[in-house]
């Protein structure tokens, strides 16, 4: 914040913040933001115009007003020896085309409830999450949304080496003669599955798939491994690519043609061993999204159509969407029985029978699609919001009140307190980032950092130095908080806690309201075209599921 009396390089300062903040409510208005997001920023308007008037004696509308007049007699005056109407205008046009420009580069031009699809596509590449590719389907993933993928392996890593799971790695490359020996399970993966057909100019003999998933990969070679039951249990885990020839729509993250995943393949002597693994890689992937994205998701069983093609049940957590009034699989955990284990030969020797027996198989796995959900469940009309555990900045400080009639020794030192901050707030294990540059004004870094989805803004200026307190602002609710600068580590913690709490109980909330239980036919269609998610009770069988989609699609 500005000391009071800096003369007019704080003036302008202040009136460079209204013009920005006014900008902003304009924006809310105009996207029909929630009316508390908009009272919020509303009333930060009011407070910097109170403190214009307290700085320079005059209210800023007024002077506004009159600045118009002078420029509109300016106008009049001239008006006489102007060039050509065409021309001014081609001008003016010219002027207020690039001023158009300036403006889409920094903020979304479509409200989230308006064109979900152009809304979700601005975010992620203006939040600088991905940038396009020039292969159709596939997509560079920047560093912001990268760190959110790294902070998710690190999280699922950890859990899954604690129950013995080590991590390995296949090739990418499959024989056309290993897919052949799971029919069944490749044929629902056959029109995605990509073929090298040739090496250079020469074709080769026997064309090669890349994986679609490793099934086929790697349980060849489970076949070799397993002789005893002393060879059991088997769990192996790797974080690869895969490719799936999507020719649906791609949309990054959530559909893509290459995607970044972690695929688990595990092999037990019993059922119940395997079985009860299935349930608990479900619940850590639950905690992914609960604890780490905070979105609660719905657990549970695939039907018999949607279940994993070779496998006996398939598990899943469901994420909703309520700008689309759908549900998204956020991740799925695979009881395979014992299906690959006969085709593949994967056997062992009974230690009580001595019999062979097939050994029962889990597989299971999670993707980049999680922050593609993630951008959707929490984004809103300004911009990206993370969550403040995968968000690789927690908090970014801005240096406020560096005016050009700003003492050299004052600009020092609130500097040098900026980064003693930042150091302090790091040592408390904090993600945090000073935006020093001297080449943007802290209006303009205010909306960059809030488009890109930093849970916390420190604002800090001399004022405030003085008064040994700083301004902590939250990206979930646009909260303005003043807050004691001794202390800051311990308030930006309890903070960055608070905001995920936010975040999972509004999106909780969001959830059990669209969340409802459907015994008849005509309640099950209402609750449809109302965009809620339907738990109802049916035979299970695909005939009659296959009618419930085609009749409630009318």
């Amino acid at each position: 914040m500005a000391d009071e009396g800096q003369g007019q390089g704080d003036k302008a300062e202040l009136k460079s913040l209204i013009d920005a903040q006014g900008e902003k409510v304009r924006q809310l208005k105009a996207n029909k933001s929630p009316k508390d997001q908009v009272d919020v920023a509303v009333q930060e308007l009011l407070s910097l115009k109170k403190k214009y008037k307290d700085l320079t004696g005059e209210d800023l509308s007024a002077a506004s007003a009159r600045k118009g007049v002078k420029k509109e007699k300016k106008s009049d005056d001239k008006k006489e020896n102007k060039p050509p109407a065409k021309a001014e205008e081609k001008s003016a046009s010219k002027e207020g085309e690039r001023e158009v420009k300036k403006q889409t580069r920094l903020g979304l031009e479509v409200a989230k409830e308006d064109n979900l699809s152009e809304w979700y596509s601005q975010v992620i590449t203006k939040a600088e999450m991905i940038e396009y590719y020039d292969v159709s389907g596939c997509y560079i993933l920047r560093p912001w949304s990268y760190s959110i993928w790294e902070s998710i392996k690190a999280y699922f890593d950890t859990e899954i080496k604690k129950m013995g799971v080590e991590n390995c790695y296949f090739p990418m490359f499959v024989s056309a003669a290993a897919l052949e020996k799971e029919k069944n399970h490749i044929a629902d993966f056959a029109p995605e599955v990509a073929w090298v057909t040739r090496s250079g100019k020469s074709e080769l003999k026997e064309p090669i798939a890349i994986r679609p998933t490793s099934e086929t990969v790697m349980y060849p070679t489970y076949s070799k491994w397993v002789q005893s039951y002393r060879d059991l249990p088997i769990k192996l885990n790797q974080w690869c690519n895969v490719v799936r020839w999507e020719f649906k729509h791609p949309q990054p993250f959530l559909r893509t043609r290459e995607f970044l995943w972690q695929e688990g393949h595990t092999a037990f002597a019993t059922k119940s061993e395997a079985e009860k693994e299935v349930y608990i890689i479900l619940e850590h992937y639950a905690d992914i999204y609960e604890k780490l994205l905070a979105i609660p998701v719905v657990r549970g069983r695939k039907t018999e159509k949607e279940r994993f093609p070779g496998g006996d049940f398939t598990t899943t957590v469901e994420a909703y969407i309520s700008a689309s009034g759908r549900a998204i699989q956020g991740a799925t955990s695979h009881h395979l029985g014992q299906n690959f284990s006969k085709m593949f030969e994967i056997v062992f020797e009974d230690p009580e029978t001595q019999e062979k027996q097939f050994v029962f198989q889990n597989s299971w796995g999670i993707t980049t699609r999680t922050i593609g959900v993630m951008a959707m469940v929490h984004g809103d009309n300004v911009g990206l919001v993370l969550p403040p555990r995968v968000a690789c900045v927690q908090v970014i400080i801005v240096p406020c009140g560096l005016t050009a009639s700003l003492a050299q020794d004052v600009r020092k030192a609130l500097m040098a307190r900026c980064e003693e901050l930042c150091k302090e707030l790091e040592a408390a294990g904090i993600k945090v980032k000073g935006d020093y540059r001297d080449n943007y004004s802290p209006g303009w870094k205010f909306n960059h950092w809030e488009l890109k989805g930093v849970p916390i803004r420190i604002e800090l200026g001399p004022r405030d130095m003085k008064q040994g307190q700083f301004v902590a602002v939250r990206r979930d609710t646009n909260e303005k908080l003043t807050l004691d600068l001794s202390s800051a580590s311990h308030h930006v913690t309890e903070l960055l806690e608070k905001i995920h709490h936010y975040l999972f109980d509004k999106a909780k909330k969001d959830l059990d309201d669209h969340l409802t239980v459907s015994h008849d036919w005509k309640a099950f269609v209402s609750s449809l075209d109302q965009k809620k998610i339907i738990q109802a009770p049916f035979c299970g069988e695909e005939d009659c599921e296959d009618k419930i989609k085609k009749d409630s699609a009318k």
